[in-house]
């Protein structure tokens, strides 16, 4: 089974985001960084860029596959993982530590209620294998 933090809230697109005041840290899952595989590029915005909830903001390229990235919230980019220049591997080591993507000062913070609590999240990805 995936790892799945209960201090986090989960999109259905598999992404997380961990509430740090008025800004989401938001990064990809244990689950879709096992099912991409080998991460080998990291495509992500410039701080200052905004967004809105569900918009793609990037992609991740392993040897499996190319997929985009969505903010699960809106907001503007106040920080961007700079470590995947050099080690995109990051995102499959510590896809909940290290390997955090994007930092966004949230347009409005009860945007996390409609996301997915871990437990929704570990019945989803459940669901989705079936």
């Amino acid at each position: 089974m995936a790892n799945v933090p209960e201090n986090l809230h989960y999109s259905k697109d598999h992404e997380w985001v961990r509430v740090e005041g008025d800004t989401a840290v938001i990064g990809i899952t244990d689950h879709a960084q096992d099912q991409l595989g080998d991460v080998v590029y990291v495509e992500l915005p410039k701080v200052g860029e905004e967004f809105a909830a569900n918009e793609s903001f990037g992609s991740v390229e392993s040897v499996k596959a190319v997929s985009e990235l969505f903010t699960p919230v809106s907001g503007e980019v106040t920080g961007v993982n700079e470590a995947f220049t050099d080690e995109p591997e990051k995102v499959n080591k510590d896809p909940y530590g290290e390997g955090w993507m994007i930092k966004i000062k949230m347009k409005g913070p009860g945007e996390v209620d409609s996301l997915l609590t871990a437990a929704e999240y570990e019945d989803f990805t459940k669901a989705e294998s079936e």
